[in-house]
């Protein structure tokens, strides 16, 4: 196989995963209802644009020359994404617990079983919701990886 339709199977494999994970993830922000389904198809979109980023390493290393420079970017990029999305999970939670005036996780269990259902709904809805976009923004990089390669 040659390097051009490698590079196009990891992106469009990127795109895929992206793609409905991000489409199911937002579609349940959306509907306020969370879901433990969405979290393993959102991992899986992280863990494939890992693996596409790897391909694109050992592609450059091969001496791979795509028909834009651009490429490189658009592969390597959601890594970074996704690492800042995690970043901002993190910190809508904590927003979160802020405008409720709580000082930490451990002071929810302090509340009324209703208030302590609001906020973690509050937390995983804010998550989701982080994630759903980061998700959808590493689907339209690899529809542009794809599309150059």
């Amino acid at each position: 196989m040659d390097e051009p339709a490698i590079a196009g199977i990891a992106a469009w494999a990127v795109l895929a995963v992206n793609l409905v994970a991000g489409s199911f993830a937002a579609w349940r922000w959306w509907s306020v209802q969370p879901s433990d389904a969405a979290w393993p198809l959102l991992r899986a979109g992280q863990g494939v644009a890992f693996v596409q980023a790897a391909v694109a390493g050992v592609l450059f290393a091969m001496g791979y020359d795509p028909a834009d420079d651009l490429y490189w970017l658009y592969a390597l990029l959601p890594v970074a994404i996704g690492l800042i999305a995690e970043q901002l999970r993190v910190a809508s939670a904590e927003q979160v617990l802020e405008n409720r005036d709580l000082p930490d996780a451990q002071a929810v269990g302090t509340l009324p079983t209703a208030e302590q259902r609001s906020v973690v709904l509050a937390i995983m809805r804010r998550e989701l919701g982080v994630m759903a976009l980061a998700a959808l923004v590493v689907a339209f990089l690899a529809l542009r990886a794809a599309l150059i390669t």
